[in-house]
């Protein structure tokens, strides 16, 4: 996992080039520079390198999806969202570069991920890089990324259409486990799977989406500023629908550790050492001490 890091911070630095104007170049490097666990791209081209493609081919890809997640960051940070001063630890990009700066870096993210998929993409078919940019406009907007922002903005006032339970699936199967599911879709895409394999890891993302965003409500319970890198007791404090908040910790953790093991079902099947590493760190993370 370093070593993809490694790779991925390098191929961001190198495909994002501080140009003229300068300010704008600036924010959309701050916020994507930041030490982060590049979850979403390694899970792209793990399931590129697992289905038998070299990762090199959705590496473009793989960029533009943590370009597209740093972009929700950034616009999720701002105070007419969830308004929060810290972000991995740093101050969040409208702290830096101002509310103007931080909304219109996020849109440059945003589009500039989909132009990096088609000028970069040298070694994928014409067919598959449409296949990308129809599955990366589909999530990012009202029919994924920005449609579960905008129902979590809605039942934190209290506005809830659908039941308590409904909503929380809704907002998370929208706001996060999407762009996991995007990752695994992506990778799929480049190593050119077949159908049950793409339905099949597709599933597996959807799990591994809900359980990530349950241990996240967890750690915002339990965890620390040093631990996180970003500010704690937020979601509990201004109200926010969460897994915790509607089930308890315990439930919580146990609907956590369900999926989990779901989702070691799944891709188990497959020879990947970084997907069972990676459900391992956050199994140890919540359920270490009871084991």
């Amino acid at each position: 996992m370093k070593e993809l890091i490694s790779l991925i911070d390098k191929k961001l630095d190198e495909y994002l080039q501080i140009e003229y104007p300068e300010d704008i170049f600036k924010a959309m490097k701050y916020t994507l520079s930041l030490p982060g666990k590049r979850l979403r791209p390694i899970m792209c081209l793990e399931t590129a390198r697992m289905l038998g493609c070299d990762i090199n081919k959705a590496l473009p890809s793989a960029c533009a999806l943590e370009m597209l997640h740093v972009q929700s960051l950034i616009h999720d940070d701002l105070p007419c969202m969830d308004n929060d001063d810290f972000r991995r630890g740093k101050p969040s990009n409208h702290k830096v570069f101002g509310e103007a700066n931080a909304v219109l870096a996020g849109d440059a993210l945003l589009t500039f991920a989909p132009q990096l998929i088609i000028e970069k993409s040298k070694d994928l078919t014409f067919e598959q890089i449409v296949k990308i940019l129809h599955e990366y406009t589909k999530f990012a907007g009202a029919y994924g990324l920005i449609a579960g922002q905008v129902v979590d903005i809605e039942s934190e006032g209290g506005k809830l259409v659908k039941s308590p339970q409904e909503t929380l699936d809704f907002i998370h199967l929208n706001k996060t486990a999407v762009l996991f599911r995007l990752a695994v879709r992506i990778g799929s895409i480049c190593a050119n799977a077949d159908e049950k394999t793409f339905n099949e890891l597709d599933d597996f993302a959807t799990k591994f989406g809900l359980a990530f965003q349950i241990y996240d409500d967890i750690m915002d319970e339990i965890s620390t500023f040093e631990e996180l890198g970003k500010s704690i007791g937020k979601d509990k404090a201004s109200g926010k629908l969460t897994y915790v908040s509607l089930y308890g910790l315990d439930e919580a953790k146990n609907k956590f550790k369900t999926l989990i093991n779901e989702c070691y079902g799944i891709i188990n099947k497959y020879e990947s050492k970084i997907f069972r590493e990676i459900l391992k760190k956050l199994e140890h993370r919540i359920l270490g001490e009871e084991e």
